[in-house]
């Protein structure tokens, strides 16, 4: 039975994703604090809020807009991962966790949204 957001499995992967992306940044240059680590570490951070902040919401549709706005944040974090891995200065990092992790959190985020509200 689910009594809170944090026994939803998306969000614990997600909180877990947010960690592994302050984790990624960490190596980052000094340089990219207010840029790319910086929205880096706020998308990542946006997912389980979001997710969070739905969950207590009042209807179903209130909680599906919030998994798709954590959905589109997970775009967002994709995206701004892939132009970190072709950075010259960051290029050669491990990105291989994160990667898995954004697929999971993603695909669960989808099949969440589809199911809570079909006809969407």
């Amino acid at each position: 039975m689910i009594n809170s957001y944090k026994d939803l499995i998306v969000w614990q992967k997600s909180l877990k994703l947010s960690l592994l992306a302050y984790e990624l940044t960490e190596k980052f240059p000094k340089e990219e604090i207010y840029g790319l680590t910086s929205q880096i570490r706020r998308s990542a951070v946006s997912i389980p809020s979001n997710i969070a902040e739905g969950r207590y919401r009042g209807t179903k549709n209130d909680f599906t807009q919030f998994l798709r706005i954590a959905y589109s944040s997970g775009a967002e974090l994709e995206t701004q991962i892939e132009i970190a891995r072709n950075l010259s200065k960051t290029k050669d990092l491990d990105y291989s966790k994160i990667d898995i992790l954004i697929v999971e959190v993603m695909k669960m985020l989808n099949v969440m949204i589809r199911n809570i509200n079909p006809k969407s």
